[in-house]
């Protein structure tokens, strides 16, 4: 069977693969490196386009489709029947936590202002002392899944409590239902956004959800932009009354003259989260192993299933 991978590098990092598998390499969609017939496990580039998505018209023998990514918004609905579509669950935990725990310090100690005034190259002490601190506070994780796992493990040792909200409640592991945020969202001073983006999750921070959270709370958003309801943040965001740190944003890339850049309260970054240097080992491990379980006629693991 052949495989088709994006990544030069993928070759090396797939670990042994069973014989009769043949990988090829696919950069460009418009440039295929071989007749489509015959590819039966695809794994798309990190964070890829429409464009990409039109190649499955063209593969007539696909079964699988690998995602680098965790969300599989992009992909829910447009996979063919009979096609087994895989997100890459697990891979970028550590990465995306890493984001979470500098972006959340970085707005509470004030870094944004400060970087802004070393570029000034101004002293800023009284502009910004005494800043806020993460000790004490109160996170609420909406998405208990093992990215948020792995952010609790992160934010553990700065002294904070934690909430965890899921799509269903998980009592025996003290996770919340998705439906229990009206009650919950005002005691919390962070409110850390990692859920991914299905009809159910579309514009669920709306103004409502904003009005529910306390006066001074950050709330961080490493999910995807539409998550959160764009005109509702703005409001909110230019009131001054929240603080927010954006990886990602609705729309996306954020146009230059969007109002999100000029406020003062807000930190962004450009969806940078899971780009990290170790991302195609880690990628590449796991595509390694689904082609080894295909090959063997065993179960895939990470099955996206109503776009989870």
């Amino acid at each position: 069977m052949k495989v088709w991978i994006p990544h030069p590098a993928g070759r090396s990092l797939l670990g042994e693969l069973p014989s009769g598998v043949t990988v090829e390499l696919l950069t460009d969609p418009a440039r295929l490196p071989s007749s489509p017939s015959g590819v039966r496990f695809w794994v798309p580039p990190f964070l890829a386009g429409a464009d990409a998505g039109a190649l499955l018209a063209e593969l007539p023998d696909l079964e699988v489709v690998q995602l680098l990514s965790a969300g599989a918004d992009a992909w829910v609905g447009r996979v063919p029947e009979g096609v087994t579509l895989c997100d890459a669950r697990g891979v970028h935990d550590s990465a995306t936590a890493e984001w979470v725990v500098a972006a959340i310090l970085s707005a509470l100690r004030g870094f944004g202002p400060l970087a802004r005034a070393q570029a000034r190259r101004e002293w800023a002490y009284d502009e910004v002392a005494p800043t806020d601190e993460l000790a004490d506070k109160r996170v609420l994780i909406v998405g208990a899944g093992s990215i948020g796992a792995a952010v609790r493990a992160r934010l553990a040792p700065f002294e904070v409590s934690f909430t965890l909200v899921a799509r269903t409640p998980r009592p025996a592991e003290e996770v919340h239902g998705v439906d229990e945020l009206p009650i919950l969202l005002p005691e919390a001073d962070v409110v850390v956004l990692l859920v991914p983006l299905t009809e159910q999750t579309r514009g669920l921070v709306d103004e409502k959800f904003l009005a529910a959270m306390r006066d001074g709370a950050l709330l961080v958003n490493a999910a995807r932009g539409p998550v959160a309801r764009t005109s509702a943040l703005v409001a909110e965001l230019a009131s001054g009354r929240l603080r927010a740190a954006l990886d990602v944003t609705d729309p996306e890339p954020l146009p230059a003259d969007h109002p999100l850049w000029n406020l003062p309260n807000v930190l962004l970054t450009p969806h940078v989260a899971g780009s990290v240097r170790g991302l195609l080992p880690r990628a590449y491990r796991l595509v390694g192993e689904q082609v080894r379980r295909f090959a063997a006629g065993e179960p895939l693991v990470n099955r996206v299933v109503d776009g989870y």
